[in-house]
């Protein structure tokens, strides 16, 4: 490219594709970004999410601050702050796969990122956050 604010943008611009069966957990996936460390995050929909959540196929852990969840939390969700989340410090052994989420979507990526360069496998986060979760008008309880 000749134009430097084009390659700048195409630089910063992550790798994404898009589609099923990007992990094996193709129910889940709707994107995948790749990062220049080979990590992997997912961005899993709130409608894909509920799925799982009904089919009892994962394991959701909320990474916002305390006082956040206390306004409401996703149903049968796991409270793990950001800032005392440690992927080596979660139990992994039964199997299910892990969806983090916070209130928009920065703060689980930073987790999904940490929790996918621990098992060297991709990690997967609620795209949105709970905003979208709530904006497609699915279930929040109070904590």
């Amino acid at each position: 490219m000749k134009n430097p604010a084009l390659l700048l943008l195409a630089m910063m611009v992550p790798l994404v594709s898009c589609g099923e069966g990007a992990e094996g957990g193709g129910d889940l996936t709707s994107q995948i970004s790749v990062f220049s460390d080979n990590s992997q995050i997912v961005n899993v929909s709130p409608a894909k999410l509920q799925a799982a959540i009904t089919a009892r196929d994962i394991r959701l852990i909320d990474v916002r601050s305390d006082a956040e969840v206390a306004g409401g939390i996703i149903p049968g969700a796991e409270h793990i702050p950001l800032d005392g989340f440690d992927p080596a410090a979660l139990d992994l052994s039964d199997g299910r796969g892990i969806v983090l989420y916070c209130e928009g979507g920065v703060r689980s990526a930073k987790a999904a990122r940490k929790l996918a360069e621990f098992t060297g496998k991709p990690a997967k986060h609620l795209d949105g956050g709970i905003s979208a979760w709530k904006d497609a008008k699915l279930p929040v309880s109070e904590r």
